[in-house]
C-alpha cells in the first residue's frame, strides 16, 4: 500500500472526488483522501493523502493557497462562474482604475458569503444538493482573509489575476463580490490553483510539481531508479515512490526522537510516553545530531525502537508526559 503525500494535478472536468476515485482504481487501494476541494471547472494543485498519511487530511486543508484567476464582469450565474445559468446581463461601463481599486479593496479579512454551489452543510445537506433542487438558502458570512492579490491583465470585460489566501476562501464568491463592487456584476470564468502550503516549514506544492493522473497511471508500471532509492525505500518498487512524500518529511521543524526498548509497547498502544521512554542520542532518520531526551516540546516526531516513524506526540503539562496526537501504524 502507497503510504504518503502525492501532489496530483486536477484538470478540468473532474471532481476533486473523481480524481480520489480514479487513484484509488490506478493504485488499487482504497485508503485514499484529498485536501481543499476543487471545484469541477478549476484545475491545478490538489494534495492527495495516500495510506497512513489520510489522518492528515484535516491538517493540510487549513494552509493558505494560490490562484489564478480569471473575471468576467457583467454577468452574474447561479454557481458564480460563468458554467452556470446566466441571471443577469449588464453592461460595463467601469474604468480600469475603477477596477483596480475595487480588486484591491478585498485585501485584507472580509465576511463573504459562500456560494449556494458548495459542499458546506447546512442541518446535514450540502448546500449545492439544494442548488440542484432549486433551493436557495440564507447562507451566513464567514470571515476569510485575503493576503495578496496582484492583478495582471485587465481587458474588460476580463482581468487576470493571482491571490493568495486562506482556508475557507472561495475565488468564486470573491469575483461575485467585485462585480458587486462595480455594479456590474462579475463570475469566475477561469481558475488554476498554482500552489499550497502545507504543514510544516516551508513545504509548498506547485502546479510545476504536480502529476496528472496519467503521468501518475504510467509512474506505478514502470520500474523505480536506482538513484531514487534511499535509505528510508530501499525496497524496489514503482517510480511513484520518489513523487510521494513521506509524512515524516512533511514536518521539519518538530524534533525527531526513538523509543527505548521498554517503551516501544508503550507507543505501539499510543500510550503516554514519559522522558525515560525515550533514547538519548541520535535523532533517527534525520541530522544526525545529538540530542538529548526530548525536553517539554509543543510537539515532536516519535520513531519505534527500530526507528521506524511511528506517531506525533505532544507534551502535556498537567501530567508531564507526552500524549499521542497522530498514530501513523
Amino acid at each position: 500500500m502507497y503510504s504518503g503525500v502525492i501532489n496530483v494535478y486536477k484538470e478540468p472536468g473532474f471532481t476533486s472526488f473523481d480524481v480520489v476515485a480514479k487513484l484509488r482504481g490506478i493504485l488499487k487501494q482504497k485508503k485514499i483522501g484529498h485536501t481543499g476541494t476543487l471545484d469541477p471547472n478549476a484545475e491545478g494543485v490538489l494534495v492527495v493523502c495516500l495510506g497512513k498519511a489520510t489522518k492528515l487530511c484535516d491538517i493540510l486543508t487549513d494552509k493558505d493557497k494560490q490562484y489564478e484567476a480569471t473575471l468576467l464582469l457583467g454577468r452574474t450565474t447561479d454557481t458564480e462562474d460563468s458554467s452556470g445559468q446566466i441571471l443577469s446581463q449588464r453592461r460595463v461601463d467601469v474604468t480600469e482604475e475603477e477596477v483596480r481599486e475595487a480588486i484591491m479593496s478585498f485585501v485584507g479579512e472580509y465576511d463573504q458569503i459562500p456560494p449556494m454551489y458548495s459542499a458546506i452543510k447546512v442541518n446535514g445537506k450540502k448546500l449545492y444538493e439544494l442548488a440542484r433542487q432549486g433551493l436557495e438558502i440564507e447562507r451566513q458570512p464567514r470571515r476569510v482573509v485575503i493576503h495578496e492579490i496582484e492583478i495582471q491583465d485587465i481587458c474588460l470585460p476580463y482581468v487576470r489575476f493571482s491571490v493568495c489566501c486562506g482556508k475557507g476562501t472561495y475565488i468564486r464568491s470573491l469575483c461575485r463580490d467585485i462585480g458587486e463592487r462595480l455594479g456590474c456584476g462579475g463570475v469566475m470564468d477561469k481558475l488554476i490553483r498554482s500552489s499550497v502550503n502545507a504543514a510544516g516549514a516551508g513545504r509548498k506544492f506547485t502546479s510545476e510539481d504536480a502529476l496528472t493522473l496519467e503521468e501518475i497511471e504510467k509512474l506505478v508500471g514502470s520500474p523505480q531508479p536506482e538513484e531514487c532509492k534511499t535509505a528510508k525505500q530501499p525496497e524496489k518498487g514503482d517510480a511513484l515512490l520518489a513523487h510521494i512524500i513521506a509524512v515524516d518529511e512533511l514536518f521539519p521543524e518538530l524534533d525527531r526522537y526513538q523509543v527505548t526498548e521498554e517503551g516501544n509497547g508503550k507507543l505501539l498502544n499510543g500510550n503516554i510516553l514519559k522522558a525515560e521512554d525515550f533514547i538519548s542520542g541520535d535523532a533517527p532518520n534525520g541530522d544526525g545530531e545529538k540530542r538529548g531526551r526530548p525536553k517539554e516540546l509543543d510537539k515532536c516526531l516519535v520513531y519505534d525502537k527500530d526507528g521506524r516513524f511511528t506517531a506525533i506526540y505532544q507534551y502535556n503539562g498537567k501530567i508531564h508526559a507526552w500524549k499521542a496526537d497522530k498514530m501513523f501504524l
